[in-house]
């Protein structure tokens, strides 16, 4: 089993890509989904409701205060969580793990995630990627979403370009818009490739 982790700020888009990638996916792989939120099962419950997923297939995990905290010093709650899918479901290959909201700082516990996906949104703006931070810098794989809205918020997509280059060196990113579904396929290409293995 390949554990992903999904994090970055609020509104980036990280449900919406783990609801994309498990309607994609899951009829050609075992997978089960864990959100984070702070004091409710929001994510879960939104999963729940909107994805291909059984319901059985999704853990909502309430985090309480600092959810950098769950995911990154103390990942037990997230642990006992993949542990319990686990049993549930012993074929699992692929688990997505979603960090509840959060800033550029948020990066997942080595233990609880093979692999980083970070999620940004042009709308923050495009000084983003050079304001660095772990997500931005340490990801496995980064994420410039919503790219529609580039020209309606003034962000360039050239310098996002430019500056993700420069602070991620040789580490990918891909330009997304996941409500059309943009840049999905090179996403999922990705996750074979260097989760999976698979050429």
């Amino acid at each position: 089993m390949v554990k992903i982790g999904v994090c970055g700020p609020v509104g980036s888009g990280k449900t919406a890509l783990i609801e994309a990638l498990t309607r994609l996916m899951s009829q050609d792989y075992s997978m089960g989904v864990i959100t984070n939120d702070i004091y409710t099962k929001e994510d879960a419950e939104f999963m729940s409701k909107n994805s291909i997923m059984p319901k059985e297939r999704i853990i909502g995990v309430e985090t309480g205060g600092c959810p950098h905290t769950a995911i990154r010093e103390d990942a037990s709650m997230n642990l006992e969580a993949v542990e319990e899918m686990h049993t549930r479901f012993p074929d699992i290959e692929i688990m997505l793990i979603e960090s509840g909201g959060d800033n550029l700082a948020a990066t997942f516990s080595p233990e609880l995630a093979d692999f980083t996906i970070f999620v940004i949104d042009v709308a923050e703006g495009d000084k983003i990627p050079r304001k660095g931070g772990p997500g931005i810098t340490r990801s496995d794989l980064l994420l410039i979403n919503k790219i529609d809205l580039a020209p309606y918020v003034g962000a360039d997509l050239g310098v996002m370009e430019r500056d993700a280059k420069k602070m991620r060196g040789e580490k990918p990113f891909i330009f997304t818009n996941i409500r059309t579904k943009e840049g999905l396929k090179e996403v999922i290409a990705w996750i074979k490739r260097n989760a999976l293995l698979e050429d």
